[in-house]
This record gives structure tokens, sequence and C-alpha cells, in this order.
């Protein structure tokens, strides 16, 4: 049933588009959305875009409390824009190429005059 009035100009072949494009999978670029809504967040990233960093650095940069950190960086994680890398007892943390490529449009609009 379309509630479409005949009146308005819109193609089948727009309309297949639309309707397609609509009903399309995108969870992933919405987590990825999601990680970044923090501002803490995306100072993480940036963080180790100097160098790969073990929890324990993040926690003395924030003072947060070690479970918030891991909640912070879990979000990350799962939007794959960082991983880790065990190394004795520490957990390193380190940017993924999609971390990598999602930071420098972050940073190309941070340096940009549009915002």
């Amino acid at each position: 049933m379309t509630v479409i009035p005949p009146s308005y100009d819109i193609s089948i072949e727009t309309l297949e588009e639309l309707r397609r494009l609509v009903r399309e999978d995108v969870a992933d670029v919405a987590l990825i959305f999601k990680a970044l809504s923090d501002p803490l967040r995306i100072a993480i990233l940036r963080a180790l875009n100097v160098r790969d960093l073990c929890v324990c650095v993040f926690i003395d940069l924030t003072d947060l409390k070690y479970s918030l950190m891991s909640y912070h960086l879990k979000q990350l994680k799962d939007a794959k824009l960082v991983d880790y890398d065990k190394e004795g007892k520490f957990l390193v943390y380190h940017l993924t190429e999609l971390g990598r490529k999602v930071l420098a449009v972050i940073e190309d609009l941070k340096s940009s005059d549009s915002l």
C-alpha cells in the first residue's frame, strides 16, 4: 500500500532505489558513529595515533576508573576502530586500519573552516 500521492512526481526506478537504500543494513556504520559520539573516545583515537598505549596510560591521562576506561575502549573495539595485543600483563591498544581512516576524516573535519 503506497501513501505517496499520485500528484508527487517520483519515478518507479527512484522509488525502488530509495527502498533498497532504506532497507540496507548499516548497523556497522551506526556502531562507528555511536563509538564516536563521546569526545573522550575521539581523544583516545587521537592519542593512539601518536603511539600504541597501555590502558594504564589512559587512566593516568584521564583519572578515570579502570572500569569506565574499559567501557570506552570496548566501544571503540566493537566498532573495529581499535584493537589490542597482550604484552605480558599489559593490554596495549592500537588503531586499526579503519580507525586510522576514520581518524583522518575527523582530523580533516577538525582542521576545516566548516566547523
